[in-house]
């Protein structure tokens, strides 16, 4: 077992992470010690722990963070929808420093080559021991927000296998989940029989007899507290992802249901009440501001990550990140059966500051080992940075649509929003592994079909309101889609239909006809039925091809009116 003392030995450096300096001589001079990674101002005796979002990523990786995170109504210009100085500024953060280029995308490239990759889930678990042994293993909750198991070449391959052995050696205590689901019915049964903690739900109901799929609250005895957790899968998985996958289940918010179990906690005498969310920070805002009971939030889905938890009348609410970047802190001092103070953090996990543990580290390597020949295999090079999080395209989503329109012969494409998938620096080899990290799901089919301007408007206009409805209870998941081929504008504080205008065909700049029909591709549809050859085999041939990858259709999207 490391101590403290070993730890701060191994890193052998000293600096800090404020130092008020351009970010070039920062890039030259600051170093990132584990001692400061783990620094906390501890409170009370009982201690949370959270991850969320890793997105079958067991290894260090880039992932740039949003260039815009667009709020409306009440969540405008507020956590978690501020980016780079607005976000700095929020939370006193210095630019150029290590805290900076985790939470944003300034000076990004030129930051992650000085300070490197973020995550993995060796170093994860390093972290997870230390804060263990300095508080004691039964003072300690560590919980999974969920979308663990999805995203890359060998939890596809695996079909979550990967993910799950893996996970199960950090000893979660609970977990919730969104993707988890695309695995469909049977193998996520099996694959919850294999982890071996309870999968938390209490907003999934069967149709037919109207009674819970899984259980709602599990309750533990940390640091001489009972402590309720209540699970909340993604409410709106048959909407986001193809329903067939849950046929017959019925998933929602359910703020009844949420109220139920809170007061039902309350009579067992939970004198803690953690709601394990993959809601997503917006609904989850809003349920702290309506449901009182409620002593802590740890939600997911979104990918926002916040350097501290933010308080809501009663309620503390705190966002994880995605990709195993991060892992979130909450110590609580319990007096006369209430929370009565606490102190938060979200550890950002420099992975060449922290060192592996063993036992992760072997399991990683043993359960990638079929795999690793085809995950490290070349197929092209990055031309600039290639990333996807933001509201509107990233450079991998312009690929992507690239490679539909020129691969399936189409006037348009449309790429899912999703928030999922690594980052390339510039120059850059391009790996099997990288590929997945964009395109690893279980229904990869590209489509090709005729869409009318009338229709390509509403789709647009349907996915704007699931992201900037101002009611976040409306909101149902996921970025905007990626499109290639047209631009538009999009004015996200009008109001449903108004918001997309100007609809343009790229390749003669005229505007969408509604009356027309265009020839579209695209993947990820949640329809049953879809055929083509998947997203993955596609997109190699593509980059194979091209060798060096840069986008060749870009700034598709003008944002106005925010």
């Amino acid at each position: 077992m490391w101590s403290r003392r070993d730890f701060i030995q191994f890193a052998g450096i000293s600096s800090a992470f404020f130092i008020g300096k351009s970010v070039r001589a920062i890039a030259a001079q600051q170093k990132i010690l584990f001692e400061d990674l783990v620094k906390f101002d501890s409170r009370g005796k009982l201690t949370l722990l959270h991850f969320t979002d890793i997105h079958g990523q067991l290894k260090p990786v880039y992932y740039r963070p949003p260039s815009e995170n667009y709020g409306v109504g009440n969540f405008e210009g507020i956590p978690p929808h501020l980016v780079a100085n607005d976000f700095l500024s929020h939370f006193g953060i210095v630019p150029g420093s290590p805290l900076a280029y985790a939470h944003t995308m300034m000076d990004y490239i030129e930051l992650a080559k000085e300070y490197g990759k973020l995550g993995g889930l060796d170093k994860m678990a390093t972290i997870i021991k230390v804060i263990r042994d300095e508080r004691g293993k039964d003072n300690v909750l560590l919980l999974d927000g969920g979308d663990t198991w999805q995203g890359s070449y060998t939890s596809l391959k695996t079909n979550g296998m990967d993910m799950v052995s893996s996970v199960k050696l950090l000893k979660p205590d609970a977990m919730v989940g969104h993707w988890e689901f695309t695995f469909g019915k049977g193998r996520l049964e099996y694959l919850i029989k294999e982890m071996g903690y309870p999968f938390l739900g209490g907003n999934v109901f069967d149709t037919e007899w109207e009674e819970p799929v899984y259980d709602s609250t599990a309750f533990f005895e940390r640091a001489g507290t009972k402590v309720a957790v209540i699970g909340q899968h993604f409410p709106y998985t048959p909407i986001s992802n193809p329903k067939h996958f849950v046929e017959g289940w019925s998933f929602g918010i359910r703020m009844a249901e949420i109220k139920k179990n809170v007061e039902a906690a309350r009579k067992s005498g939970a004198e803690v009440i953690v709601l394990l969310s993959h809601n997503g920070f917006d609904v989850d805002q809003k349920l702290a501001s309506i449901i009182e009971g409620i002593d802590v939030i740890l939600t997911g889905h979104t990918h926002d990550a916040i350097p501290y938890a933010i308080r809501i009348n009663n309620t503390l609410l705190l966002s994880s990140g995605s990709h195993g970047k991060y892992l979130g802190r909450i110590d609580l001092e319990i007096r006369n059966g209430r929370v009565a103070d606490s102190s938060s953090s979200l550890i950002p996990l420099f992975s060449e500051a922290i060192p592996s543990d063993s036992e992760v580290q072997n399991h990683i390597y043993n359960v990638r080992a079929p795999y690793e020949a085809e995950c490290n295999r070349i197929i092209g090079k990055s031309g600039g940075l290639l990333y996807r999080r933001g509201n509107f395209n990233g450079t991998w989503d312009d690929i992507i649509c690239d490679a539909i329109m020129e691969s399936r012969d189409t006037e348009i494409a449309l790429s899912p929003g999703f928030r999922w998938g690594t980052t390339l620096l510039p120059n850059q080899d391009i790996t099997i592994d990288d590929l997945y990290a964009q395109t690893s799901m279980s229904y990869p089919e590209v489509y090709r079909q005729e869409i009318s301007g009338k229709n390509l408007k509403n789709i647009l206009e349907d996915v704007c309101d699931n992201i900037f409805n101002p009611d976040p209870f409306y909101q149902q998941g996921g970025d905007m889609v990626r499109v290639g081929g047209m631009s538009y504008k999009c004015a996200p504080k009008n109001k449903m239909g108004e918001r997309v205008s100007e609809m343009r065909l790229m390749s003669t700049g005229k505007l969408i006809n509604e009356n027309k029909t265009y020839i579209v591709g695209g993947w990820g549809s949640i329809a049953e039925d879809v055929s083509g050859p998947p997203i993955f085999n596609l997109l190699e041939q593509y980059i194979q091809k091209e060798k060096i990858i840069n986008p060749k259709n870009s700034n598709s999207v003008t944002v106005t009116g925010i």
